[in-house]
């Protein structure tokens, strides 16, 4: 009874100290309020289900660390015979030996054991970093993907409930007998396309959401996950020396590439102590009789033909392996760095020429037509057309905007930084 109190005084003194059981960890739900960019990012660094396997892992290979440091522990051995016959017999006295010997490693194997196991655990590190910089990037994607999805779904309803107006007022036209069944028909048939891009955008924004709830770690998506953000281009004030220079610093799959060098040297000079004789050193004491001794062992293996041969060859060859390596992780760096920054210059044209020019284009054109085909100076057809080429013309809009955005979330991921604050 007074243990049981005792157990229980100490779990409220825990709890008061702020310790907590641990739970097992429940789904994650949507967050309450819409999500920015930024912490969208942050959430999925937080609770995405591959990284946090991935973070697992790199605290198991740095926990290799520990093995690659231990020492060579020491054997005792104890034995005993004709325990059983009297001490004092001279053809067969009993005795008992103890033994304790210890192997000394030479070569300083243990410095290079560690230092490898060291550089090993930085270079995973720097992998789990990539890991994370391409998750990010696949959060970022889905992020401008559902904020494409939710401006589309709004221009198609913005869209359909303008046409309808049209279709109201040329069913009133129609019988004021201003225009023939036919040409209503056309125009009622139109409806389709509009209903149409409605729901493909309904169904573009749930798929999109669930996708990117997906990567947040989020067990089951709701539809009442949401989002703020623009497409609005941001313009860039960088060169493509400076992103270059920021990649080559920054990128976690260069910069493994770098460390792995380092693991491949400590492996040359491990291979090179592995060749070296390491003693074992013994001691021992007897007794036989009435009489006690001691004594002790030197152990030395002759490397006489085995002296590590093949693995050191092994070694070196993977020493230059990995310098060749590097050389290409650096190409690949540059490489990305030059396509990414030519795809956002592409991009961003692209867009300035829809915003600045094309849109406002499409939307007279379509003005001048509309009160031209009421008033008689143009034919339905006309009107038809331009109406098609308003609506493609604003959707090709934003398609070029979120263009321009997934061509910046590209460039962060080739230079592993923030491109954007």
């Amino acid at each position: 009874m007074k243990h049981s109190r005792m157990v229980r005084l100490g779990v409220c003194v825990l709890l008061l100290l702020g310790w907590r059981p641990a739970l097992a960890q429940t789904p994650q739900a949507p967050p309450a309020t819409p999500l920015t960019l930024q912490q969208a990012v942050a959430l999925a660094r937080r609770q995405n289900p591959t990284l946090l396997a991935a973070q697992q892992n790199l605290e198991s290979t740095r926990a290799e660390e520990i093995t690659a440091g231990l020492r060579q522990n020491p054997v005792f051995s104890l034995t005993g015979t004709n325990t059983t016959l009297p001490a004092n017999n001279p053809s067969s006295p009993y005795t008992y030996a103890g033994n304790i010997s210890r192997l000394f490693e030479r070569g300083q194997k243990r410095r290079w054991r560690l230092t490898s196991a060291r550089v090993t655990t930085q270079v995973n590190e720097e992998q789990y970093h990539d890991l994370e910089r391409q998750t990010v990037l696949a959060v970022k994607q889905a992020f401008t993907n559902m904020a494409l999805a939710k401006m589309a779904l709004h221009l198609a309803d913005s869209n359909l409930t303008s046409y309808r107006k049209t279709v109201d007022l040329s069913r009133v036209r129609l019988q004021a007998g201003a225009i023939n069944q036919t040409d209503f028909d056309r125009i009622d048939l139109q409806m389709a396309a509009f209903e149409s891009d409605y729901s493909n955008a309904h169904v573009n924004l749930i798929q999109s959401s669930d996708q990117l709830q997906q990567l947040l770690g989020i067990e089951h998506p709701r539809r009442s996950f949401d989002i703020v953000g623009t497409l609005e281009p941001p313009v860039l004030n960088l060169s493509l020396p400076e992103l270059e220079q920021k990649a080559l610093t920054a990128r976690p799959d260069y910069l493994a590439a770098q460390k792995s060098i380092l693991v491949a040297d400590a492996n040359v000079k491990l291979a090179d102590a592995n060749g070296t004789a390491d003693p074992t050193l013994a001691g021992e004491y007897e007794r036989v009789g009435v009489y006690n001794s001691a004594g002790f062992s030197v152990n030395i293996p002759l490397r006489i033909f085995d002296r590590n041969q093949g693995e050191k060859q092994v070694t070196r060859f993977t020493a230059q392996s990995s310098r060749f390596t590097e050389m290409a992780a650096r190409n690949q760096v540059l490489a990305d760095v030059d396509q990414a920054w030519a795809a956002y210059q592409a991009a961003q044209s692209l867009a300035q020429r829809y915003n600045t020019h094309y849109l406002q284009e499409a939307g007279t054109i379509l003005n001048n037509l509309g009160f031209g085909y009421r008033h008689g100076g143009y034919t339905l057809l006309d009107y038809l057309d331009a109406l098609h080429d308003y609506r493609q013309t604003n959707l090709d809009a934003l398609n070029a905007n979120a263009q321009v955005w997934q061509s910046i979330h590209q460039l962060s991921y080739a230079t592993a930084t923030e491109i954007l604050p």
